[in-house]
């Protein structure tokens, strides 16, 4: 896999030398991956053993190869602590067990379907019409570590505007039935409103003639078309309608302990604020 090899350039002092090691394949390529790792596990250590040398490999491959290894053993304790949080907050909220792990759920599943738009947009070339890229280009590393953020962010929002609802007429009639339904019918267009601008601003990240902001720009616009209008506004509200009553389960040591939140706090006249009265 090695097409050629630059002579060493040693130091003025004679203690160290870099040597160029040019690829067969390209640098974004699984085989050069594979070249890099076959190097530093099965050719340095040999040529290194009873020398005293100590050889290291680095480049922009290199480094690029490294720091995904890094983000991708820390992605699983990212994403458990964000969710982990969320669903915390939920539950202090909305008082509900079952609600939060919904929303856990449902949130990484639009997560997970806009890095599967982005693959396949991107690394096997279907979007080339959209984006006026040739050819296939992988997702840069650390897209997904930002994009989970954002995203969740978002997903969260829209989440919390339209549970709230669905919570203040379950409180005030106890009728799971009636509840979701409301809040789907008073936050539904506001949520679709909300989702378009989203949308249009980061389709807008297509203007810019890189690859990277195209691929902020696809990822978080699919994103947001597949949470406001498949996953918030149909399978949440279905699967609420489903659960019926245990939405809004609590068990009672629990809900004794947890402090009490409030989305919306309503307002209350003060001694010094008196109702005005109108006059015909």
């Amino acid at each position: 896999g090695v097409a050629a090899v630059t002579p060493p350039r040693v130091n003025p002092a004679g203690t160290a030398a870099v040597a160029g090691v040019i690829p067969t394949t390209a640098p974004q390529a699984a085989r050069t991956t594979a070249l890099l790792h076959r190097l530093r596990r099965d050719v340095i250590p040999p040529a290194e053993a009873g020398t005293g040398l100590h050889v290291l490999v680095g480049g922009a491959t290199a480094g690029q190869v490294d720091f995904a290894g890094v983000l991708s053993s820390k992605l699983p304790q990212f994403i458990g602590a964000v969710v982990v949080v969320a669903f915390l907050l939920l539950m202090v909220v909305f008082r509900s067990l079952l609600i939060p792990v919904i929303a856990s759920i449902m949130n990484l599943l639009s997560v997970g379907a806009a890095l599967g738009l982005m693959t396949v947009f991107f690394e096997r070339g279907w979007g080339d019409w959209l984006t006026g890229a040739h050819g296939t280009t992988p997702v840069e590393v650390f897209i997904p570590v930002i994009m989970f953020s954002i995203l969740f962010g978002l997903s969260m929002d829209y989440e919390v505007f339209l549970v709230s609802r669905m919570h203040e007429e379950w409180t005030r009639s106890g009728d799971n039935r009636r509840a979701v339904t409301l809040g789907q019918t008073e936050t539904g267009r506001v949520i679709t409103a909300a989702a378009l601008i989203m949308i249009l601003v980061f389709l807008s990240f297509l203007l810019g003639g890189s690859v990277i902001i195209d691929q902020f720009g696809v990822g978080l616009a699919g994103a947001i078309i597949i949470d406001a209008f498949v996953v918030r506004t149909v399978l949440v509200p279905a699967l609420m309608h489903l659960f019926g009553r245990a939405n809004w389960w609590l068990p009672p040591w629990m809900e004794r302990h947890l402090p009490h939140l409030a989305v919306d706090v309503p307002d209350t006249p003060t001694d010094a604020e008196e109702p005005m009265e109108l006059a015909r």
